[in-house]
């Protein structure tokens, strides 16, 4: 099976190449050059503007492939070209769009892929819609061979899983100093984090099956914890015990008014996910990393280099700045 990945050495793109290259199936990658390719001579490597018509259109006439997979379309000009390019010159397309699509706030605490797509909070989830819509329409006026994926918070050995701040190193080391870190609301909330591991059985899954031409899929782990579980379980793999604070999400969305989006288009709200559309078409698809897991082997690659271990100055002075604000609110009641 040829396999053509736009975008492949993010922090899903990455686990989705090596298990296809796992399984056999022909692996080509087109991206800016702007990271060196760790898989060598097994790979074959096609540096392009993914938003230039004629370079897709010149790489889609050259081989037909099986498979393309689409990881970098956040709005819908960025499909438009691909639509053009494909027509008639892929077995399959695949569109990673984005969990936080589902309506919010949710009417159900269980996600199907059934639950409607509304998102009136944040901007990314409106675009990742709108690219759904576009691509659904090709394929009823023209028969595009599409297949949307939805992830929800996929994460990798790079990555530490942050609520409210971002992901990386940041939340670690802020534990690790005996520095507070925010758990928004009552850090009750429930939320699902999928090993990237794990999300590459399910999405590579999916390839070359054609009972999901035209069809929606998340890929999420079915282990569901809250915020608070969460950030214990980052500071259980990191050898601490987190200083946990809860300070509500309009709280954080009035001082940082860039992190509102984020919190109440996504991580405010309770979500777990019935996957079992998923499996009924790819039966070997279980998510079998705990997070546990996952973090053990996250910090085991922060600390085996202190290079890794970055930190962001301006993530650290917003945290800190809300935790003062909040802390002042608190003693003036």
């Amino acid at each position: 099976m040829k396999v053509l990945f736009i975008g492949g050495t993010g922090n899903i793109s990455t686990a989705c190449v090596n298990r296809a290259l796992s399984k056999g199936m022909e692996v080509t990658l087109v991206t800016r050059g702007q990271r060196p390719s760790p898989w060598g001579e097994r790979v074959t490597m096609l540096q392009a503007d993914r938003h230039n018509l004629a370079a897709m259109s010149r790489i889609a006439s050259d081989t037909r492939y099986d498979v393309v997979a689409n990881f970098i379309g956040f709005v819908p000009s960025d499909i438009e070209g691909d639509i053009a390019a494909f027509s008639g010159n892929a077995g399959q397309y695949v569109y990673i769009s984005s969990a936080s699509a589902y309506q919010k706030p949710v009417g159900h605490y269980m996600i199907t892929e059934s639950t409607p797509l509304a998102n009136p909070f944040w901007e990314y989830s409106r675009n990742k819609i709108a690219c759904e819509e576009r691509l659904m329409r090709a394929y009823r006026e023209t028969q595009f061979p599409i297949t949307i994926v939805r992830p929800s918070y996929t994460y990798g050995e790079t990555w530490v899983p942050c609520g409210v701040g971002g992901q990386g190193y940041t939340v670690v080391d802020r534990m690790r100093r005996g520095v507070p870190v925010i758990s928004h609301g009552d850090g009750q909330a429930l939320w699902v984090m999928t090993a990237n591991t794990d999300f590459a059985v399910g999405f590579v899954g999916l390839f070359g099956k054609s009972q999901a031409i035209g069809e929606a899929f998340h890929i999420t782990s079915d282990e569901v914890l809250t915020w608070d579980e969460i950030y214990r379980t980052i500071g259980r793999a990191a050898g601490v015990t987190p200083d946990i604070i809860h300070i509500g999400s309009d709280f954080i969305a009035a001082v940082e008014p860039s992190w509102g989006p984020g919190l109440w288009g996504d991580k405010a709200h309770s979500v777990a996910f019935d996957n079992s559309k998923l499996k009924r078409v790819v039966p070997e698809y279980l998510a079998t990393t705990s997070f546990y897991e996952g973090m053990v082997r996250s910090m085991a690659w922060f600390d085996a280099d202190p290079a890794r271990r970055g930190v962001s100055a301006q993530s650290n002075a917003t945290m800190d700045r809300i935790i003062s604000l909040y802390q002042q609110a608190l003693a003036n009641v």
